[in-house]
């Protein structure tokens, strides 16, 4: 096999979020004095790239390293592999495009990263490629963006404030704020979720052929919410958060139940913050209409074909503005309940302590997005003795558990921090 060359190769640099992640990559791989290169199909667009990073980051990229890759072509995508210590996936929708790049990294022993919000193609390929990847020594590490790095170290974080007993259970709240631009969503993102929905069925069958066995019941579940309620945590009205944080979450505390981390299982139940009730109803009647145009052909191509005029210009296939993105941010707030002791827990006690945690980044798309994804990467480069697993198709939760991971995005910007701490 070809002796490895870059810490880092950045596939897809020319997407929308691709172009994020390389002024990300430039601006770390100063900081950790890290090699990287960028990929893709195009050699004048990964010129233009480069040429437009150099006048972002106020930094000379022009001699950066650029490899042809494209997912058609097995052959292109085994010889970046073959260049890579770590492959940067930016390239979806993962469903179509995502298992060829997972494939040539296990083959030719390059860590793989993506940034998927997908349940469906993350857990396709924990169920195909995990004895694989551990065989060969590769770790694929899947949803390492706001899907769902900010969601994983929340629980990670209030994991380590229970450590002398147990975390039972966790609420999130996400609130994102904008600016007088509004929000801008990137084509890629919402086609991944019209045809995630159309598709949503396959999860049945899929988890059950990948977890046959059910994890034990939590002893105090939480009070079952309503689809629309008003919230004492953050004094805001809040529905189910429909991204894919819940299952990602659930495969980690699934991974460290088994690994015998937590003693016993962790609820998690994410909710997204509206502003109003009326915008909640809105939400609602879009979300309604959504779903059902997703069950159709017909309806699916409409959603593609005219995205913009049915989102009210919020999709855009040039994506938001710099002004949108500059305008945005969110914060996650995080409500704990655990267990002071083991005792208390094992003796059947209800638990007896909150905690509650709030997590504060810039636009998650895009900028928190690359963050992530880059200090994960760092990660795996610089820290891999302290991962509990060494190799296989793992979440974020399950990989970072005892890295640096939070300290890491304290320091860039994705801060958290404990807002109360109380007996109950």
């Amino acid at each position: 096999m070809t002796s490895q060359k870059f810490d880092l190769v950045i596939f897809g640099a020319t997407g929308f979020t691709g172009q994020f992640v390389v002024d990300e990559v430039c601006r770390v791989a100063e900081e950790e004095n890290l090699t990287w290169a960028i990929a893709g199909r195009n050699m004048a667009k990964l010129q233009k790239v480069l040429s437009e990073a150099s006048c972002r980051t106020d930094m000379n990229l022009l001699e950066t390293p650029i490899l042809i890759a494209d997912t058609s072509s097995k052959s292109s995508l085994d010889e970046m592999a073959k260049q890579a210590k770590v492959v940067l996936n930016c390239v979806g929708p993962y469903r179509f495009y995502g298992e060829p790049v997972v494939k040539a990294c296990i083959e030719n022993g390059a860590h793989h990263l993506d940034i998927s919000g997908e349940p469906q193609y993350l857990e396709t390929m924990q169920l195909l490629y995990h004895s694989k990847a551990k065989e060969n020594d590769v770790l694929i590490i899947g949803a390492t963006g706001f899907d769902s790095v900010p969601a994983e170290s929340g629980i990670l974080y209030l994991q380590d404030k229970f450590k002398s007993g147990q975390l039972a259970s966790v609420e999130s709240f996400l609130s994102i704020q904008t600016g007088p631009a509004g929000v801008g969503i990137n084509f890629a993102t919402y086609e991944s979720a019209v045809h995630g929905l159309s598709n949503a069925k396959e999860l049945v069958s899929l988890r059950k052929s990948l977890y046959p066995e059910p994890m034990p019941k939590v002893q105090h579940p939480l009070p079952k919410r309503s689809s629309l309620f008003f919230s004492d945590e953050v004094k805001k009205w809040c529905l189910p958060f429909m991204g894919s944080d819940k299952s990602v979450v659930y495969r980690s505390i699934r991974s460290q139940f088994s690994a015998g981390v937590l003693k016993s299982p962790v609820e998690f139940y994410p909710y997204m913050c509206v502003s109003s009730l009326f915008s909640a109803v809105k939400f609602i009647t879009f979300g309604l209409i959504f779903s059902f145009l997703c069950r159709s052909s017909l309806g699916r191509w409409l959603l593609l074909n005219f995205s913009h005029i049915l989102t009210l210009g919020k999709v855009k296939k040039g994506g938001p503005s710099r002004e949108q993105i500059d305008g945005t941010s969110f914060t996650m707030t995080f409500v704990g309940h655990g267990y002071d002791s083991l005792e208390l827990m094992n003796n059947g006690g209800k638990p007896n302590r909150q905690v509650t945690a709030r997590l504060a980044a810039p636009e998650l798309g895009y900028v928190t997005t690359p963050i992530c994804m880059v200090q994960c990467a760092a990660i795996v480069l610089k820290e891999k003795d302290k991962m509990q697993h060494k190799s296989g198709v793992l979440t974020p939760g399950a990989a970072f558990y005892g890295t640096s991971l939070i300290e890491r995005l304290n320091n860039h910007n994705v801060k958290i921090e404990t807002v109360s701490d109380t007996n109950v």
